[in-house]
């Protein structure tokens, strides 16, 4: 016998079905549906009209009408029931399917067994109907007169959904659910059919994120319900929270309340206490959050921030447990979603027609079923309760009643509805999928379309909760919209509970922020965990980088403490600086006077003071300070390469010209005086054969070629010390220390040392040839002036030392001028009596006189 594919579709779901309830076998054939509505296209819709108190892990099957009523499951239930009497009587918000019929069939969820024998059931009418119409005839399977749904609307937790849209999408039968929202559904290589009109917890992460990091809180606990809702929410926000700097300091699962998890439940407690920590994410269905409460509140947990998801933070189940408002301060987020216009009526109605019925009335609709597994109370015996429609019930069952009209939009392409007709033709759920992926409506101010994954594109609403005594109540206090992110909070309207100090919003965090330029020095395994320590100067925080201080660049610089550089200042003695100034009047000073004394000394060049002086030798010598003195204007302004090859070489070229004067000419007047006699012909020799002129050129020519050969092997360039200040920048020539530039300075030396020599050995010549105390003042003031100098330089290199060096150059150059010179000004201009050649000779024979 050949088995079709549809054969063994029914011989699977057969198998599956002969599960055994508490009541004994069940047979797959048995046609209880619930509650149920023909029409010409059925929806199925899964809800939790019962609490059994099942745990997830537990295979057994509770018939779920001995189980507690839920209320909750029993709004969704009439949500779908609105939604469909709306689109069949065209009485919504627009005329969808004209001559189309909508029906439902309608099953009680329970728990996951449940979700599961409903899920079963449903494909054994999917394929039952197709196999007996189609398959005999040895034709396609014909799905027109079966009861098969194209669409299923439900179940309502995470963990309910998961198998369901497993199963179903292995059929490609379109699911739309209207609370399931781990993000593992999003994966439509596992789950190709799903859709959902709630949004995902990957939003919902983010959302809880944004919350931690508009209060800095960066030290919490995470606890999750020992479910897929709460595991896989748990999972997605421990990742994501490293990215933002928060820090999970105590993790757990929190089970489902039995016998063997009392003790576990006190650990959990005693660990939040133990991580002093402030705020605790909970990621939790409000069942098993319910049953956790009563041990924080036993152990006497106050003064807590609890960040709540969207099925616990709302929910009365919660809110309602005695000795809650102690817990401290509840801020969660909550669906988004509006008032159907004319529910809370349609309840109304249904409430008085369940009171008009008999204790025994038939099922609404439909008949009673018969299973007991999958039977659920009827309609009216659930309506006498008369349930309180709360917040939560009503963004719950907006989305049910989104994912009712979402299927009739849907339905209403496939058809090819217009305003009066559609099309009688058969709809198959994958070609029903298709349609589906492309829904895009408005109810009201709200969007409904799916992206890729089949999530919506709503956000959520950040409430809290409001405490005047015992009495509860919600309020929104801000939104989050996940395209684009948008996170809003108004912190004024939160009431928190009592921190004990100055600053009304609590604080959960494990070391306090570093002050600014403080780097952070880990404590633990944790980056919230840590010490403070200051950058070091140089150096400064960057605040991508919090533990580690980084240098500044090379012409920046930061002062201790720092989280920016800043740039050096600039030192160089600048044209238009008060001190600049100063010395160039100085300078103007020692030119006049070196050209006055050079017109005064040129006019009486022939007079005996002027040629015991050196004649036009002092022509040269004046020159020569000149052009020293000129030197000093390389110091001012930024350096250039010109000024930086002028600069040293110009002064002391110039200078040991003046230098070897003095010293040719102090030889001079002692070998006259003293050697002249005893050494004629040498002396004549010397005298006629230019010798004074070329001992003069010599010592010149020497100086001059050490400093030519220092500058071209290592030429002196503008530079910048970066080392010498650590926040400035010292703007100088190079090479001013080099090994040419110390040859250099120990030539001069050795020519300042021959002319004391020289000068010392005539201190007993007559009054007019005795230069000895003259030059030895002027020698002094010389070395004086630059040692200071020097001395400056070795600890400052700010402004006033450049000024120094140029105070230096110009000291010198007066100190010859006026040791030197302004003796013979003074005789030449104010005692003319004594530049008489009778007063040179009556000198001289005064000292002879006294050597005899």
């Amino acid at each position: 016998m050949i088995v079709t594919q549809s054969e063994a579709v029914i011989a699977f779901i057969r198998g599956c079905l002969m599960l055994q309830s508490a009541d004994g076998e069940l047979d797959y054939m048995s046609q209880g549906q619930g509650m149920q509505l023909q029409g010409d296209f059925s929806i199925a819709g899964l809800f939790p009209l019962h609490q059994n108190g099942l745990t997830d892990t537990l295979p057994a099957l509770i018939p779920c009408n001995k189980g507690k009523t839920n209320k909750h499951g029993f709004h969704l239930m009439q949500a779908m029931r609105f939604a469909v009497e709306e689109i069949n009587n065209h009485t919504g918000p627009q005329s969808l399917l004209p001559g189309v019929t909508l029906g439902y069939q309608m099953y009680d969820i329970c728990s996951v067994p449940a979700g599961v024998l409903a899920t079963l059931d449903l494909l054994v009418n999917q394929y039952q109907g197709a196999f007996k119409s189609g398959a005999e005839h040895n034709k396609t399977p014909d799905f027109e007169n079966s009861k098969a749904a194209v669409a299923v609307i439900g179940p309502d937790s995470s963990s309910n959904t998961i198998t369901p849209a497993a199963l179903l999408g292995a059929y490609l039968i379109p699911q739309i659910s209207y609370e399931a929202s781990t993000e593992m559904l999003s994966n439509k290589f596992l789950y190709p059919s799903f859709f959902r009109t709630i949004p995902s917890d990957k939003n919902q992460v983010t959302a809880m994120i944004q919350l931690l990091i508009h209060f800095n809180w960066t030290w919490v606990a995470l606890l999750g319900s020992d479910n897929d809702y709460g595991r896989q929410g748990m999972q997605s926000l421990s990742q994501l929270a490293p990215d933002y700097g928060i820090c999970i300091a105590y993790q757990t699962v929190i089970p489902s309340l039995t016998a063997n998890t009392i003790h576990k439940m006190r650990n959990i407690v005693d660990g939040i206490l133990m991580a002093k920590v402030n705020v605790i994410v909970v990621f939790s269905s409000k069942t098993i959050l319910s049953r956790f409460f009563p041990f924080v509140i036993e152990r006497n947990v106050t003064k807590k921030v609890w960040i709540g998801t969207e099925d616990w933070s709302v929910a009365t189940l919660v809110s309602g447990i005695p000795g809650i408002n102690t817990i401290g301060t509840v801020i969660g987020v909550s669906l988004t979603g509006r008032d159907v216009q004319g529910f809370k009526e349609f309840e109304g109605k249904t409430f008085v027609a369940s009171m008009q019925q008999n204790d025994t009335p038939n099922v609404s609709n439909g008949n009673r079923s018969q299973d007991v597994c999958l039977q659920s109370k009827d309609l009216y015996s659930l309506a006498r309760n008369n349930f309180s429609l709360e917040e939560y019930d009503i963004n719950s069952a907006f989305n049910v009643y989104k994912a009712v009209y979402a299927v009739a939009h849907a339905l209403h392409q496939a058809l090819g509805c217009d305003s009066v007709q559609c099309q009688k033709k058969r709809v198959y759920p994958w070609q029903l999928l298709a349609f589906l992926k492309q829904v895009d409506f408005s109810l009201g101010n709200t969007s409904v379309h799916f992206d890729r994954s089949g999530d919506p594109p709503t956000g959520y609403n950040i409430v809290t909760w409001i405490w005047r005594g015992r009495v509860w109540s919600l309020k929104v206090v801000g939104s989050f919209s996940p395209d684009p992110l948008t996170f809003t909070l108004n912190d004024e309207q939160i009431e928190w509970h009592d921190t004990g100090d100055s600053k009304p919003v609590p604080e959960s965090i494990c070391s306090s922020p570093c002050l600014k330029g403080q780097r952070k020095v880990l404590t633990g395994q944790h980056i919230c965990c840590f010490d403070c320590l200051a950058c070091p100067a140089a150096t400064f925080l960057n605040k991508s980088e919090p533990t580690k201080c980084q240098s500044c660049p090379a012409e920046q610089w930061a002062p201790p403490s720092s989280d920016h550089c800043m740039n050096r200042t600039v030192l160089l003695l600048a044209w238009d600086a008060p001190l600049s100034i100063a010395l160039l009047f100085f300078l103007a000073a020692c030119l006049l006077m070196t050209l006055g004394s050079a017109i005064i000394l040129l006019v009486n060049l022939n007079t005996p003071v002027a040629k015991s002086a050196g004649g036009r030798t002092c022509l040269l010598m004046l020159a020569a300070l000149t052009g020293a003195a000129m030197s000093s204007l390389c110091y001012f302004g930024k350096p250039t390469p010109l000024t930086c090859i002028l600069k040293y070489p110009l002064f002391i070229f110039c200078f040991t010209v003046c230098l070897a004067c003095i010293t040719v000419r102090a030889l001079q007047v002692v070998c006259i005086f003293k050697f002249a006699s005893k050494l004629p012909p040498a002396y004549d020799k010397w005298a006629k054969k230019r010798g004074p002129e070329t001992a003069i050129f010599l010592v010149s020519i020497i100086l001059l070629f050490i400093s030519v050969v220092r500058v071209s092997i290592s030429p002196p360039r503008p530079s910048k010390d970066l080392v010498f200040y650590d926040d400035s920048i010292v703007l100088e020539c190079s090479n001013t220390l080099s090994p040419g530039a110390g040859l250099e300075l120990a030539y001069v030396s050795l020519l300042s040392v021959l002319c004391f020599s020289f000068s010392y050995m005539g201190k007993d010549l007559p009054a007019n040839y005795n230069e000895a105390k003259c030059v030895t003042f002027s020698l002094t003031v010389y070395m004086i002036s630059w040692i200071s100098f020097f001395t400056l330089y070795l600890i400052s290199r700010s402004p006033f030392t450049m000024a120094a060096n140029v105070f230096a150059v110009l000291f010198s150059v007066l100190a010859f001028l006026g040791g030197y010179f302004l003796p013979k000004i003074f005789i030449i201009v104010l005692r003319p009596q004594m530049n008489t050649t009778a007063h040179f000779q009556n000198c001289i024979q005064m000292y002879t006189m006294s050597k005899q």
